[in-house]
């Protein structure tokens, strides 16, 4: 199983679809909480389903159940705590939620989170995909889309492409 990540800040719609495509990303599953920002730029809600129908012929599909509560977004964004903390109170809300219970294999399989941030390393989308490799999917890997700076190993998980790219 393969689960992919990318995150749309400081890339143009060009450079984000094609790194899409040529990964061979199966849906993008987009893991934001607001996906309907004046500052998504391209990657609005409704722009996304358009482009991904018409461009690259990719799902889109918007994952709520693996986004953050605005409870423990806002002080993480906007009062700029402490990364440890949020990602503490994410990862018990993910285990709140049962998204081992509730989150298909077959939908992460080929799937691409997709958040805002740049890089994944302070992201939840790179918990999320932690959470997925300690449900038992040990042979599975992570792979981002064109992100140089996940070219690292977290908890087992390596990314390949991105070290590919360097």
């Amino acid at each position: 199983m393969t689960i992919f990540s990318i995150g749309f800040t400081k890339k143009s719609a060009e450079t984000f679809f094609t790194r899409l495509q040529k990964a061979g990303v199966k849906r993008l599953i987009d893991v934001r909480l607001n996906n309907v920002s004046q500052l998504a730029g391209f990657s609005k809600r409704e722009d996304l389903r358009l482009l991904h129908s018409n461009i690259c012929s990719i799902p889109y599909l918007h994952a709520l159940e693996l986004a953050p509560t605005a409870e423990i977004l806002d002080p993480y964004k906007k009062d700029k705590g402490e990364w440890e903390l949020y990602a503490q109170q994410f990862l018990e809300l993910m285990r709140s939620r049962r998204i081992e219970e509730t989150m298909s294999r077959e939908v992460l399989d080929g799937g691409c989170l997709l958040c805002s941030e740049e890089k994944p390393h302070h992201c939840h989308r790179k918990l999320v995909a932690d959470i997925c490799k300690n449900m038992g999917w040990s042979r599975d890997r992570a792979s981002a889309v064109g992100d140089k700076i996940a070219c690292a190993t977290t908890a087992g998980m390596v990314f390949p492409r991105a070290c590919a790219q360097r």
